[in-house]
């Protein structure tokens, strides 16, 4: 597999801005992988009731020319927003009557989705724009990376700080040596902001009649329809999203990923407050550990262990913050540790600062190495930068493509680092391995767990007082964990979803 790292970004970007040529689309044509950035492209939008509405907007410079959803009633306004755009509830459907007219999709679908959608879709030509976590899988991700180099597709992951100026502005000064060899971070976020640590729903209420229940289920286990999960909570279940690692881990720890030249970890350990069987832990701490590699700019780029935290647990905090001065901000942030000082950003890494922040007063920033993305410099809610870089690299041909900087191929590894920390909180639960768990990415597998090796997983868990007297029932069942483990890897797609082949 190729490895898009922050270096092939670079060369690829300097030589798109030096040497984009506009050519009539009468003279190439889109058949020939090329449309004039004055022609519009044909967008379909699947997924369209929640962020696939901010994102279609930021798209609205395009033809929308198709729109998908589940739940009608939930996507109404968006549904209102482009009244000439076909509507559709099967995706699959929409692709058998509208293959041909549409270049290029938008996925916001909920995490389980996203990699059947898009998968399909690039095996077309499609172009994609596909929402964070980029898959619920590691396996999907590996896929979609593949397939983005197969069928030359311009891609992005919807990640949308990556367009910002912040992230470069990181990688510019770790890069030039501001704090030295970069050994640790810390990263952590406010989320979830939704009900996790939840039982499975008793389901039994009657589906309401915009939605279509067997297509929300789509590739996962049938259950009955229970409003707990959809329109909006499905993050807190399991089976549909990653709870808070996934939501948020694609956006904070962006910059570090990129700036510090990572691919897969080496190892990774996690705890939590009680996971169970169907809904992700209220709080979790997850630790990875990233081997040597080659050094970069002004800096070597040793042994690195990053640490996750959601749900309100924090890392410790710096002797070098004043009394009263906050970490990162109100929705998290992240801490890079080097051998000559330390870095502070926000969430996204929005406003990164040196620590003391008064080293910021006589501080020379290194001159801007890495090439900005038009728009990147505003209100990360305020600007569509993200779309339109995504938009322009589907108008270039395969040839001379300046990629979107969080196309599969970076985003890809990416995402397989995310959720393969999902793993190490499923796999290290109460009566969990009890082990860090040793990772080989190349073949995207566990090597420490043996075929033997069991774990425990809450099935069942209530409380109550009964005649003054507490009540628990907490209860377990077994599984053999390295078969579950396996099965978390690459999920078993039911109900005649199905995903490509892996290409050789």
């Amino acid at each position: 597999m190729t490895t898009y790292s922050r270096r092939n970004f670079l060369k690829t970007a300097a030589i798109g801005a030096a040497g984009l040529t506009i050519v009539p689309t009468t003279v190439l044509g889109k058949a020939g992988g090329y449309t004039s950035p004055s022609d519009k492209l044909n967008i379909a939008g699947i997924g369209v009731g929640g962020m696939g509405r901010r994102n279609l907007a930021n798209m609205k410079t395009e033809n929308i020319v198709a729109l998908c959803d589940v739940d009608w009633k939930y996507a109404s306004k968006t549904l209102n927003d482009y009244p000439k755009a076909k509507q559709f509830k099967d995706w699959r459907k929409m692709f058998d009557q509208m293959e041909k007219s549409i270049d290029a999709i938008m996925v916001a679908t909920p995490d389980h989705t996203h990699a059947g959608v898009a998968a399909h879709a690039i095996t077309l030509g499609k172009h994609a724009y596909v929402q964070k976590p980029l898959t619920h899988s590691v396996y999907e991700s590996r896929l979609l990376t593949k397939l983005t180099e197969k069928y030359k597709v311009a891609t992005q992951m919807g990640n949308q700080g990556n367009s910002f100026d912040w992230c470069r502005q990181v990688a510019e000064w770790i890069q030039s040596g501001v704090i030295g060899d970069v050994y640790e971070a810390h990263c952590w976020t406010d989320r979830p902001i939704w009900p996790q640590g939840l039982g499975e729903p008793k389901g039994g209420v009657p589906v309401p009649s915009a939605l279509d229940w067997d297509l929300f289920i789509g590739p996962a286990k049938k259950r009955p329809y229970d409003p707990a999960y959809t329109p909006w909570n499905w993050r807190g279940f399991w089976d549909f999203g990653t709870g808070a690692l996934g939501d948020m881990a694609c956006h904070i720890m962006d910059p570090l990923y990129w700036a510090l030249d990572l691919k897969y970890p080496v190892s990774v350990s996690a705890s939590s407050t009680l996971s169970n069987l169907y809904s992700p832990p209220q709080a979790q701490i997850v630790t990875y550990k990233f081997p040597v590699r080659p050094a970069k700019g002004n800096v070597n780029m040793p042994e690195l262990t990053v640490h996750w935290y959601d749900g309100g647990l924090l890392p410790d905090r710096p002797e070098e913050l004043e009394d009263g001065e906050m970490m990162g901000d109100s929705n998290g942030g992240i801490i890079l540790v080097g051998t000559k000082g330390k870095i502070m950003t926000g969430c996204y890494g929005m406003n990164p600062t040196l620590i003391p922040t008064a080293k910021m007063a006589d501080f020379n920033q290194p001159e801007p190495t890495i090439p900005r993305i038009k728009g990147g410099n505003g209100n990360i809610w305020d600007t569509n930068a993200h779309e339109q870089d995504w938009i322009r690299a589907c108008k270039e041909s395969p040839e001379n493509r300046t990629e979107a900087s969080s196309n599969f191929r970076f985003s890809g590894p990416f995402n397989e680092m995310v959720v393969m920390g999902v793993l190490a909180v499923r796999l290290s639960g109460l009566q969990g391995l009890h082990r860090e768990l040793q990772w080989d990415g190349e073949k995207m597998q566990f090597t420490n767990i043996s075929p033997s090796d069991k774990i425990s997983i809450v099935t069942h868990d209530e409380y109550a007082v009964i005649d003054g007297d507490p009540k628990f029932d907490r209860r377990f069942a077994e599984f053999n964990a390295f078969e579950m483990a396996n099965e978390w890897i690459r999920h078993t797609y039911e109900n005649g979803f199905t995903l490509p082949d892996m290409p050789k």
